[in-house]
């Protein structure tokens, strides 16, 4: 698609965050909590990441917007606007634990249309490129990404951060949706929605998301042959409290358990 970045540019934003965040995974790194009460981790990595993702898209594209996790919004009116996380699962990162990833998804009138998610310990790109979704890694060929079609919600795998996420009538909501699947696994951030978009598992449920937690996932798993949306049934790109599924099928029975 002619008004998007292509896939070599979307590698090497990829190439840059990495090369923040790789060398400080599993060392002694300074972590700052961004909150008063309760824990919100930041790194020295996190910050690093973004400014180096930054600097490439105000090269490439300095009439693009640019919205980020760590340092803020420029042109967010723009009719192209990149969202990013460096570093979606902070908690992961501080804990060694690879299942934290590059967040990067740009936006045009507000549709997420391309984007990438980038593991780079496993050397893992989940990429979205508006033709279509694939699997990059190191020097082996790009393997096409598609979800796990023709599985209902008794055969499905099931993946949330952690159901201490969900309150009150969530809470009563999530737990119906998890009594139904086959298989419930906790604790993978935005690793989890790369394996729905990959075919390796079937929902992905998060709640109280931020449009930059989400953005880069929404082009991959569409192009994959994946829904995600909202639980009230609404666009994602805002955040909000998300669902994604391998078929449109399979995404109708759950949202019939989540919706408001």
């Amino acid at each position: 698609m002619g008004d998007l970045p292509g896939r070599a540019f979307l590698a090497e934003l990829a190439r840059a965050a990495a090369a923040e965040t790789l060398p400080r995974f599993r060392t002694e790194g300074a972590v700052i909590n961004k909150l008063g009460e309760g824990f919100d981790p930041v790194t020295e990595a996190d910050r690093a990441a973004e400014g180096a993702i930054r600097a490439l898209i105000e090269a490439r594209y300095p009439e693009h917007g640019i919205i980020g996790e760590e340092h803020g919004s420029v042109r967010a009116d723009a009719s192209h606007v990149w969202i990013i996380d460096p570093i979606d699962g902070t908690r992961a990162f501080i804990s060694g634990l690879p299942v934290w990833g590059t967040l990067v998804g740009l936006t045009v009138d507000g549709i997420a249309r391309c984007g990438f998610m980038h593991q780079p310990f496993t050397d893992e790109l989940f990429l979205a490129d508006g033709d279509g979704a694939a699997l990059l890694q190191g020097e082996r060929t790009p393997r096409a990404l598609s979800t796990r079609g023709g599985v209902d919600l008794a055969a499905a795998t099931l993946f949330t951060t952690t159901p201490a996420l969900y309150a009150g009538d969530k809470r009563e909501r999530y737990d119906a949706l998890e009594a139904r699947v086959r298989l419930p696994r906790y604790g993978c951030d935005c690793y989890a929605f790369a394996m729905v978009a990959a075919g390796h598992a079937d929902i992905a449920v998060e709640a109280g998301l931020a449009p930059y937690d989400i953005c880069g996932l929404v082009p991959l798993i569409e192009q994959a042959g994946g829904v995600v949306t909202r639980w009230d049934g609404g666009r994602p790109e805002q955040g909000g409290d998300i669902i994604a599924a391998g078929s449109a099928e399979l995404h109708a029975e759950a949202l019939e358990i989540l919706a408001p």
